[in-house]
This record gives structure tokens, C-alpha cells and sequence, in this order.
């Protein structure tokens, strides 16, 4: 990552946009192999940190408006079951890309801006899984950036992505839920606990829980 910030500088005269896009999701237990927890996490978490660390002090120093998006991602806000490393690590990238933000807004001469990208349903490498043909429920890839774009441009730090499947109404309604489990004190992921099932249902309708 060193060299490629030094590559970027002497071929371009430094950084104005940086994208740490780069994510794997091979899958993972919560007792499985140690080495798919470290190779998640080395990508997805570590991946954005170094990023981060590498080119945004001379991103500062360049005086230039600039920009910092992470990908993230609605597993990493309502972390359902299934998939814990990888929820670990988008987690981790939304925690970060916070801390980020507060920390380029306060830094005298600063003039970048972080964002947390925080996609749906998209068609990609990542997604295929052996699919050729975009499924109707996803997005593409292009549609993303260019709802991406359009959100940075009215100043969104949270880029909340809907898709074909899921309107933003519903993202918002199960990221409620998700926080009201702590606020509620009900039991963890109670979203997929049977004694809320009946509950969490008519929150997303739109009705206050009971």
C-alpha cells in the first residue's frame, strides 16, 4: 500500500479520491478455521485501516478537496446470523470510517471528507456465485456508484444503497430494530428469536413495538 501511495504521488502529483473497495466473503463459522476469521478480517477491516492510513495524511497535505469512501455493509449495522467474520469486519469498517470522519473535520487545513458506502443487493464477483445473469432482486454495480455519487454530492456520510428487493424504508426499519435490541434490552439478534418474530414483523410494517 506504500508503494502504491508513492506510485500515485510521483505519477499523479498525489490523491484526491481513494475507495477502499476491496472485500472477500468466503464464508465462516463461529468455530470454524482460525484462518478464515484472520484472511476476512486482513481484507475487509485491514484492508480499509491501512488504506486509510497510507494516503490520507498526504491527502491532507495536498490542501485539496478530497474524498475517503469505504465500502461497508448492512451486515456490518444489523450483523445477522450466518456469517460472523464477516459481519466482524464490516462492523469494524463502520466503527473506523466514524472515527475517520470526526477525526478529517477536526484536523486543521483538512479539507476531505470520509463516507461509509453502504451497499445492497449488488451483481458482482462477490455475489455471482456462480450466476451469469443478474438476478432481478440486485442492483448492478453501475447503478451503486451512480446512486453513490449522487448521495456524496448532497453531503450523505452514510450511503445507504436499496436495491430491487429491499426500499429504504424496510433498511431503516431493521437498523431500528437492530439498535432497539439494546435500548429494549431484548435479547441479542432478536430479529431471528421466535419470540419476536410476531414483534419485528409488525415493526416493519411500520408499527411501534409492544
Amino acid at each position: 500500500m506504500v508503494r502504491l501511495e508513492a506510485a500515485v504521488r510521483e505519477r499523479f502529483g498525489g490523491t484526491d479520491v481513494l475507495m477502499n473497495n476491496a472485500g472477500i466473503q468466503p464464508g465462516s463459522s463461529m468455530f470454524g478455521p482460525m484462518e478464515n476469521w484472520q484472511r476476512i478480517l486482513g481484507v475487509n477491516l485491514w484492508g480499509v485501516i491501512n488504506g486509510s492510513q497510507v494516503f490520507a495524511p498526504g491527502m491532507i497535505a495536498r490542501g485539496r478537496p478530497g474524498l475517503i469512501v469505504n465500502t461497508g455493509s448492512k451486515q456490518g449495522i444489523t450483523t445477522p446470523p450466518g456469517d460472523p467474520a464477516y459481519n466482524v469486519s464490516k462492523a469494524g469498517v463502520k466503527a473506523f470510517t466514524e472515527a475517520l470522519q470526526h477525526e478529517l473535520r477536526n484536523v486543521a487545513g483538512s479539507r476531505l471528507s470520509a463516507h461509509l458506502l453502504v451497499p445492497g443487493f449488488v451483481f458482482t464477483g462477490l455475489t455471482a456465485r456462480g450466476r451469469s445473469e443478474k438476478p432481478d432482486a440486485a442492483w448492478t454495480a453501475e447503478q451503486t456508484i451512480d446512486f453513490m455519487i449522487e448521495r456524496i454530492g448532497a453531503g450523505d456520510f452514510y450511503i445507504l444503497c436499496p436495491d430491487n428487493d429491499v426500499p429504504r424504508s424496510l433498511d431503516e426499519r431493521r437498523i431500528l430494530w437492530a439498535a432497539g435490541d439494546i435500548v429494549e434490552n431484548r435479547p441479542a439478534l432478536s430479529r431471528w428469536h421466535p419470540d419476536f418474530a410476531e414483534a419485528f414483523t409488525a415493526f416493519a410494517e411500520g408499527k411501534s413495538p409492544k
